[in-house]
């Protein structure tokens, strides 16, 4: 029988998963998210993600993608793709309550090509989290 490898899935290549709990309610979490400052963090200067399925976004950066899906004050789903990549992933930010006053922040990206891209995206989405902490605990 043969060992599974961390964080490789049958269906979705190899996946990663991040997550904060803050004391934040859904709510502040949320609008920080969705907020240009916000957004800036965890995607890029200058784009908005559209609410709208199909809808695409480039960074500055040239990171680009489209929306999947939007569920406010939950799930952000949508592909990912860096400019010196030659596939995309899926990205899904989700916010869930955490206790009184509390939230959870996830991030989870998904059809990453091998072990290697996995580990620099944990270590991409960590500090990306640890920024939307500290954004947040300034608003």
């Amino acid at each position: 029988m043969r060992r599974a490898e961390v964080g490789r899935t049958r269906d979705a290549g190899w996946q990663i998963g991040v997550s904060k709990t803050v004391d934040r309610s859904v709510e502040d979490l949320w609008a920080f998210l969705t907020s240009p400052a916000g957004t800036a963090i965890w995607l890029g200067d200058g784009v908005t993600v559209s609410p709208e399925p199909g809808v695409g976004y480039e960074t500055a950066d040239g990171v680009r993608g489209e929306t999947r899906s939007f569920t406010r004050h939950r799930r952000i789903r949508l592909t990912w793709q860096p400019p010196d990549w030659d596939h995309d992933t899926t990205l899904q930010l989700s916010v869930t309550p955490a206790g009184d006053g509390r939230a959870r922040l996830g991030v989870h990206q998904e059809r990453l090509s091998n072990a290697a891209e996995r580990e620099h995206q944990r270590a991409h989405w960590q500090s990306v989290v640890n920024a939307v902490v500290s954004g947040l605990a300034s608003t």
